[in-house]
Order: C-alpha cells, then sequence, then structure tokens
C-alpha cells in the first residue's frame, strides 16, 4: 500500500495540540502497531497476487479442474481481501494514538480514501469469485453474476492506484524513482492496469458462449497478479510512520 500525510498535521478541532518538537509516549506504541499491520497487508497481498498468479497459470495451462482453478482464484481473493481491509485499518491509525481505530472516516486525505476504494474492489473480486462455482449459467447471467462484479473491481484498483499517486505526490502525479513509496504505488496500479485489460476481455458473447479473448484474461490475470505479489514484498520494507497531529482551535474557540 501507499501513505501520504495529508491532513495529519494540522487538524481543525478542540483541546491542545501536539507540538511536533514534544515526546508523546504513545509514539511507540502507534510505530509497533503499523509495523505489525504493515507486514500484516504486505504478506495478504503477497500471498493473494501468488495465488492469483498461480489461478490464471492453471487455466490458461489446462492444470487441474476448473474447480481448483476456482478455488485457488477465491483463496487468493480472499488474501486480497485481507490486505485491502488491513490497509484501511493502517490508514486509520497513521496519527499517534494510545487507542486502536478499526474504522475511521477520512475522506479528505486521498491515502484513506486510496485504501476504502482498494478494499471495495476487493469485495467485488469476492462476488465474483464466488458466482464462478456456479453452473449452468447463461452468457447473460455469466456477466451479470461474474464479469460485472470483476469489472467494478478492476476500475476500483485503477482509481485506487491513482488516488495512491497523487497522495505520494501531494495532489499530482510525479515520478520519484529514488522513493520506495512510488515504487510500491507504480507497481501496483501496472497491475491494476493489466487486471481492467483482463477483465474487459472476460466477457462473454452471446454470440459464441465466450469470452472476448481467454488468453488475454489468464496472461493479463497473471501479469497483473506477479505486480501484485512484487508489490507486497516491497511494501514490507515501506514502513509506514505514526504523525503527531497539531489540533488548531477552532473558529469559534479564536474568538
Amino acid at each position: 500500500m501507499w501513505w501520504g500525510r495529508e491532513g495529519l498535521d494540522d487538524v481543525p478541532g478542540e483541546g491542545v495540540g501536539m507540538s511536533h518538537g514534544t515526546t508523546d509516549p504513545d509514539e511507540p506504541t502507534a510505530a509497533r502497531r503499523l509495523a505489525l499491520l504493515n507486514i500484516v497487508a504486505s504478506v495478504a497481498f503477497f500471498v493473494g497476487g501468488s495465488l492469483f498468479a498461480l489461478g490464471a497459470y492453471f487455466a490458461q495451462r489446462d492444470i487441474g479442474s476448473l474447480t481448483t482453478v476456482n478455488v485457488t482464484y477465491l483463496v487468493g481473493g480472499f488474501f486480497f481481501s485481507l490486505g485491502g481491509y488491513t490497509s484501511v485499518v493502517i490508514a486509520s491509525n497513521l496519527t499517534v494514538s494510545a487507542r486502536m481505530r478499526w474504522w475511521s472516516t477520512q475522506p479528505a486525505r486521498r491515502d484513506w480514501a486510496s485504501a476504502v476504494v482498494l478494499f471495495a474492489g476487493t469485495i467485488f473480486f469476492a462476488v465474483s469469485l464466488v458466482s464462478a462455482f456456479a453452473e449452468g449459467l447463461t452468457p447473460r447471467q455469466s456477466n451479470g453474476w461474474i464479469w460485472l462484479p470483476d469489472i467494478i473491481g478492476c476500475v476500483c484498483f485503477l482509481a485506487s492506484g491513482h488516488l495512491a499517486m497523487l497522495a505520494v505526490g501531494a495532489g499530482h502525479v510525479v515520478v520519484r524513482v529514488h522513493e520506495l513509496t512510488w515504487w510500491v504505488v507504480v507497481v501496483n496500479q501496472v497491475g491494476s492496469v493489466l487486471f481492467f485489460l483482463a477483465g474487459v476481455a472476460a466477457f462473454t458473447r452471446p454470440a459464441t458462449s465466450s469470452a472476448v479473448d481467454i488468453g488475454l484474461v489468464n496472461w493479463g490475470t497473471f501479469a497483473g497478479a506477479v505486480c501484485f505479489a512484487i508489490g507486497g514484498l516491497v511494501q514490507i520494507f515501506d514502513k509506514p510512520t505514526p504523525t503527531r497531529t497539531v489540533v488548531r482551535p477552532s473558529h469559534d474557540q479564536a474568538h
């Protein structure tokens, strides 16, 4: 995942703010919490990406049964969802606090929005992966229950990656080849593009009851999944750090 610092250093509200020159006793706890969560997310994306790549390879090489392929994808999807939710938890705990937050609402921050949209994408993928076990579907039913949630999930991944790039670049798409965070974002976004292309190619044509391009479906999924697996490995070394929040007096307090 990727972590910006938008809106974390200057938050309006009530109470006395934390100055950047003081030591917060909760900071070591917050740092350890983020480090552990980052490991969970990284491993989840690595395992999820690896299983998706394996499922795509099985499908392309006709290894095992269709059930084997679908189960491999489904387990991989579980790890993607785990990584997506853990990313939301990380984004919700970037400010120093003694209390663990399992969810927060911070739509003004692009890194938080990116994590939430990514998690939503994994849920759409899950719907598609579960629906793939249904038998005897017509092309219309297949497109409605399998293809549609899959392509929505792909769009969510693309949107999440774009928000992440804006978060890294402070509102702009930038090139920072010397920053590890930038590489995590770019590799994952390449994976999102490949997933999207594979998703488009997976549309079932009513006239033939077959996908538009099964080769692109499998190899696009394989390459995109490899990107996410690599991104997960790199993310282990791109550790998020807690930020102390400075609370500004509200307008009423100022008067």
